[in-house]
């Protein structure tokens, strides 16, 4: 079975609408998230990143489901892929919110990671006002691993963003 291996801006703003109409506080992140920060798409995407308020977790994969995504990998309380037919890829990632605006994550350990609250921000979009992963917290969440293509081209959309 071929795979829609590319989501594309309408796919992008089905979900981002999907989480508004829901009022599911979220975060774009990833690939379009930094597509998000440049203002415009820089490159092909796989799948849709989305952080999350944890406490809506049931309620969005309902929502998903109702939308023909299915579960591809299931990794709770870390992430979950979903896939759908018509949207392609999304990966979703359940992030415990604070009070003071921090959150944290849980990691495969058992344990968390913790995100300062500098990493959530916002940028326009197609002309549209989308929370999505901050600069600073893109520049990290783009570090600690062995960087694949698409990751340095992402890093280079970043270091443009910033000067």
């Amino acid at each position: 079975m071929n795979r829609k291996e590319i989501t594309t801006k309408e796919d992008l703003m089905t979900i981002i609408n999907l989480l508004e109409n829901a009022n599911i506080k979220y975060w774009i992140d990833g690939g379009w998230g930094v597509d998000i920060l440049a203002g415009k798409q820089t490159r092909n995407h796989r799948d849709i990143d989305v952080n999350f308020d944890a406490q809506h977790t049931e309620k969005l994969l309902n929502l998903l489901f109702e939308y023909g995504y299915k579960i591809d990998t299931d990794w709770k309380p870390v992430r979950i892929e979903l896939y759908s037919e018509k949207y392609g890829y999304l990966d979703i990632h359940p992030f415990i919110l604070n009070e003071d605006g921090t959150s944290k994550q849980a990691d495969l350990e058992g344990g968390f990671y913790e995100f300062e609250k500098d990493f959530f921000s916002n940028a326009i979009f197609e002309g549209k006002t989308i929370p999505c992963i901050s600069l600073k917290g893109q520049k990290i969440f783009h570090s600690g691993y062995e960087l694949r293509d698409k990751d340095k081209q992402d890093i280079a959309v970043l270091e443009s963003i910033s000067k």
